[in-house]
């Protein structure tokens, strides 16, 4: 906590949530300022990049996407702040460009196409007090005012702060003086269970607030990530300088270097008032296409709301809201990235469109009764209109090749809607048991999930009278317990046959098995006296020290059944992902096997399946009882659900904090569709 420069008066309750709420407005404002920019990087040398801006500009747009996302997570900060004294959320805000009044007179906030004068807006948003920092210079103020704020009123009232770290920093004390005025107990008199945590969301920095000490733990996170200070590397002050430093180097030697498509300065999708800070995007397809992403975006934000608003829900209907959220995330990013390849007008030469973050009158929640029939009514209509697209610009294929780009990406929108569709009737089977949302066929074009084969590749049998061992090279991480415990029946570096089960006791061999921690040995008894393998009673995950995950399970990975034993890899380096090839040693690298406890409440049930998922260059997704363990055997967390970090660069291990975005981590996963009793789903 720093000192700050602001004239906020906040002597209530209510003007502190007056106060949070503009906060909450600032951090969405700018998360859709940064994804507009990001949305219009070029992709590809045909848009007239060498390797090495091309290059560069990935990178930026990895950089720009880490960011855009801690910006959710600091509005998910706020949002819990607000549950945690009582209120709900806020997910309001004004359209773009935002009218004079609205925030301090220096917060400029307009939808701009990613060039250096945009960055040095960037910067200078993010500026800490310290840094004389210019704005940049297509980003002058409409007006100069001052907003005066006054003591000893009732009614909440806007004050002005020089920088964003200055809004937050002011919050301290507010806290502290009505945490003395109230009463710590009665200030935080909210319900927390209503909050978005760590374990249920990988947005990095995430806290539940409870009390003083954690509504403090969430203002520093809010302003150590966002403007930070000179010392903070990776605030976002200081990656949007890094990327100033690179594109300024990369101007010297083309001047002609433009990163982004020519997207036009705030597009709506109306005929506007003041048009001359508006472009009225009316080319037939790039409206269709506009309408499609702000739809997908509020939807999102409805989502969001309902996840905040409602008590008593169930944890596992949370945790399918907020796949539902991030789901329409990617669908509105799909969406509003192909935007920008379209032009904006039937005028000449006015620019390529893109989404405006447009924001429906109303963000009230929903009432239980209706979320679920409202949702799917939305989604219907969304794949109606995708439907509707499809068919036209199929038929205008031939005339232009750049359509196909268009159809697939719909192709990918459409699956995420079915995806959607399915998580609803989760939801609607948990609470009303054989009531169907949606008809078979609205939700049907989902292909059946493929089915584990019994037959694999790549396995070596060994068999006496007694028992039959089986090993899976690919599992094996070199453990060497096999060789070590039973040296005359396992023998190391041996060609050819090197596994001799008739040289021990059937019993004594099995036992040696079930120690093994990759699963690469397996074994069936052939005799009454001897009990195969069966699942342990607890499932249970062990933190390697500076290694792998070892898991103890009736276990499924990617969809596969994969035995009781499982070592997979964290550190991100892996050859044979998702297990661990002991690449970690090489890589020396560093993680903890003992990070403090997060969660050790008991679970109800503590066996039965666990589902390993990998995603789509991300974390892993692990769903069923589960006792995540230190290497000591000390509980670290109690879940039925979590995303672990298996880029090895998670600040939260091992929790996933979506830092391998920013590390552009790579493992692209074929990922089973999903399927819920109740949809048929069609060959």
């Amino acid at each position: 906590m720093t000192t700050s420069s602001s004239n906020l008066v906040i002597e209530s309750r209510v003007q502190l949530f007056s106060t949070l709420a503009e906060a909450a407005e600032i951090e969405h404002n700018f998360m859709c300022l940064y994804l507009y920019a990001m949305f219009g990087l070029k992709r590809a040398k045909e848009e007239g990049l060498t390797d090495e801006e091309l290059e560069a500009v990935e990178r930026w747009r990895r950089v720009i996407l880490g960011i855009s996302l801690e910006e959710m997570n600091h509005l998910c900060l706020v949002s819990n702040l607000f549950i945690a004294m009582g209120s709900t959320p806020h997910f309001g805000r004004p359209n773009f460009p935002a009218y004079p009044g609205m925030y301090p007179a220096n917060i400029v906030v307009e939808l701009a196409k990613f060039d250096m004068a945009t960055l040095d807006h960037f910067i200078f948003l993010e500026r800490p007090r310290s840094q004389e920092t210019p704005d940049g210079a297509n980003f002058i103020p409409e007006k100069n005012y001052t907003r005066e704020a006054f003591r000893d009123r009732l009614m909440p009232h806007a004050g002005d702060y020089e920088t964003v770290g200055d809004l937050y920093n002011s919050l301290f004390q507010v806290i502290e003086n009505l945490c003395a005025k109230l009463g710590e107990k009665q200030l935080f008199c909210g319900n927390p269970a209503q909050q978005i945590g760590p374990l249920d969301s990988p947005l990095p920095g995430l806290v539940i607030v409870k009390d003083k000490a954690t509504a403090f733990q969430a203002l520093e996170t809010i302003i150590k990530q966002g403007e930070g200070a000179t010392e903070e590397e990776n605030s976002h002050f200081a990656r949007f300088c890094g990327i100033k430093k690179e594109y300024t180097e990369l101007l010297k030697k083309n001047p002609n270097f433009d990163p982004s498509r020519p997207v036009v300065r705030n597009p709506v999708m109306r005929k506007p008032l003041d048009a001359e800070h508006r472009i009225l995007v009316d080319e037939p397809l790039a409206a269709r296409y506009m309408d499609l992403a702000n739809t997908l975006y509020t939807f999102m934000l409805k989502v969001l709301t309902q996840i905040y608003s409602l008590d008593h829900r169930a944890p596992v209907e949370k945790k399918e809201l907020l796949e539902i959220a991030y789901t329409l995330m990617h669908g509105m990013a799909t969406v509003g990235e192909t935007l920008t390849h379209m032009p904006a007008s039937v005028k000449e030469n006015c620019g390529n469109a893109g989404m405006s973050f447009a924001m429906n009158r109303s963000m009230a929640p929903l009432c239980r009764e209706g979320e679920l029939v409202i949702m799917s009514e939305r989604v219907q209509q969304i794949q109606s209109v995708i439907s509707q697209l499809t068919t036209e610009l199929t038929a205008r294929e031939k005339e232009n090749p750049h359509i196909r780009a268009c159809l697939e990406q719909l192709a990918s929108t459409e699956g995420q809607m079915r995806d959607i569709a399915v998580r609803a009737q989760r939801m609607a089977n948990l609470t009303h048991p054989g009531v169907t949302l949606m008809s078979s066929s609205s939700a049907g074009s989902l292909a059946e999930v493929a089915k584990s084969s019994n037959a694999v590749a790549g396995i070596e049998v060994a068999e006496s009278d007694s028992i039959s061992v089986s090993f899976e090279g690919r599992k094996c991480m070199h453990a060497r317990h096999c060789v070590t415990q039973l040296p005359g029946v396992f023998l190391a570096n041996t060609p050819g046959k090197w596994i001799l089960p008739e040289k021990a006791f059937p019993e004594e061999l099995a036992a040696v098995i079930r120690e093994c921690p990759s699963g690469a040995l397996k074994y069936k008894s052939k005799i009454s006296s001897l009990h195969d393998e069966t699942a342990p009673p607890v499932n249970v995950l062990r933190l390697r020290e500076n290694g792998p995950y070892a898991l103890l399970g009736d276990l499924q990975v990617d969809g596969k059944q994969c035995g009781y034993r499982a070592t997979l890899c964290r550190c991100g380096k892996s050859q044979n992902k998702p297990f661990c090839d002991s690449t970690h040693v090489v890589d020396k690298f560093k993680a903890s096997g003992e990070p403090d406890t997060i969660d050790a409440t008991e679970l109800q049930n503590r066996g039965g399946p666990l589902k390993i998922q990998r995603t789509n260059n991300g974390p892993l997704q692990i769903d069923g009882n589960l006792e995540l363990c230190a290497g000591t055997g000390r509980v670290v967390l109690r879940t039925e659900s979590i995303r672990l970090c298996r880029c090895g660069n998670s600040k939260s291990k091992p929790v996933c904090d979506s830092s391998h975005i920013a590390a552009g981590f790579k493992d692209k996963v074929e990922t089973p569709p999903l399927v819920t009793p109740g949809l048929t789903p069609s060959p």
